[in-house]
């Protein structure tokens, strides 16, 4: 692998952290990080620096953090580096293509999905919702439009039942780190040459509202699991149990048993060892690990054994 490389590394959050790692690593080390700036977080609202931020400048790194690319002012700064490439990701400022345009090589994207399904801001938890059997990450050449780039590689990874956005986004982000080390040199030498995205199966991951956490019991159970899993670790799927609100951490989905009429969906129907069995429009959803308001999330037999829960039903919106 080459070692004179002018690359600027632009990332934010915890998924951007092992491509960046993976680059020093490989004695790739970026001439500087681009990252947001230091955020209020915790009780004291103490300005805070990113993930990517704390790495790189362990690293001896120099760190910039303006607020937009759009001025003048800041696209120059990006000039006097002179890179070669700008590797992006997910750093959550919009890139115009004026900044694409001053590396040699452009921008490539560390983005968390298999192009063209799940553009946006939300490829991991989208595709859990949906039922994905698979997902993965591919290295996108950046264009202005969102995430329309054509692409250089990408590496799938399956969906399995107990797969959480927790879960998902920890393999993505290391399976991209490995992807872009592994391909960098063929980008930057031109030998590997990015495919347009097909025009069919376009799919857009809008963002995550928090409004969306809300279960509504009348859907089959099979998809409240998913919401379950893929609001982990945030928003948190949530019900309402009397006045308070339920938060549910982890649940699975069973037939519904054979015989009579089933309960009216959010009925609490059973309780077992491993869980409380809530009535669903299809099914049942066994909930495994709950949370009340200012207490920690706690197993749900546990939760069982102090209230009276059968026949209780669980909904409503906030």
């Amino acid at each position: 692998m080459r070692h004179d490389r002018r690359i600027v590394y632009a990332g934010t959050p915890e998924f951007a952290v092992p491509a960046l790692e993976a680059l020093i690593a490989a004695g790739q080390t970026p001439v500087a990080v681009y990252t947001q700036p230091d955020r209020p977080a915790g009780r004291g609202r103490k300005l805070t620096p990113s993930p990517v931020k704390k790495v790189a400048l362990a690293a001896g790194i120099p760190v910039q953090q303006p607020v937009s690319l759009k001025s003048a002012e800041a696209q120059a700064e990006l000039g006097r580096l002179a890179p070669d490439v700008l590797i992006v990701a997910a750093y959550g400022l919009i890139l115009p293509a004026r900044v694409l345009a001053i590396p040699r090589s452009g921008g490539v994207n560390v983005h968390a999905s298999l192009l063209p399904r799940w553009r946006g801001a939300a490829p991991i938890q989208r595709a859990i919702q949906a039922g994905d059997p698979e997902t993965g990450v591919c290295l996108m050449q950046m264009e202005p439009g969102l995430d329309t780039g054509p692409v250089y590689a990408c590496t799938s990874l399956p969906l399995d039942d107990d797969a959480t956005a927790a879960s998902v986004h920890d393999r993505l982000a290391s399976l991209g780190a490995r992807l872009l080390v592994e391909r960098l040199d063929e980008i930057l030498d031109g030998t590997l040459k990015p495919r347009p995205q097909p025009a069919e199966g376009v799919v857009y991951a809008r963002k995550i509202e928090k409004a969306e956490a809300w279960i509504d019991w009348a859907r089959p159970a099979a998809a409240i699991d998913r919401q379950v899993r893929a609001f982990v670790p945030w928003p948190v799927a949530q019900t309402r149990w009397g006045d308070q609100v339920l938060r549910i951490h982890q649940a699975r989905p069973l037939p519904a048993p054979a015989g009579p009429e089933p309960a009216i969906p959010g009925t609490v129907i059973g309780i077992h060892a491993d869980g409380v069995d809530v009535s669903a429009g299809s099914g049942i959803l066994r909930l495994q690990v709950v949370q009340l308001p200012g207490r920690r999330p706690v197993a749900a037999a546990d939760w069982a054994r102090s209230a009276a829960l059968i026949g209780h039903r669980l909904g409503g919106v906030g």
